[in-house]
């Protein structure tokens, strides 16, 4: 595998519950067990960090697993998935 490019976990968002104010870590590399969250499996690669983001409300939220998006953490249909 290439660790320059992301890793590929799927090509369809995966739905995630957020709560309002809290920060989350957003898996960059695409290695995580735990997507689409950061487990630091990163390590050992070229990625150097997740992605800190802060949920600016509470609800369902369509997270992006094929780590291309323009809106990160959020699907932004990249792969035509929405």
């Amino acid at each position: 595998m290439d660790d320059k490019k992301p890793f590929v976990p799927d090509t369809k968002p995966i739905e995630v519950f957020l709560e309002e104010g809290k920060t989350y870590e957003w898996c960059t590399c695409g290695l995580s067990g735990n997507q689409p969250f950061c487990d630091y499996s990163h390590f050992g690669t070229t990625h150097q960090h997740g992605l800190l983001f802060t949920a600016e409300k509470t609800g369902p939220a369509k997270l992006c697993l094929c780590k291309h998006t323009k809106t990160p953490p959020y699907c932004d249909g990249s792969c035509g998935n929405k």
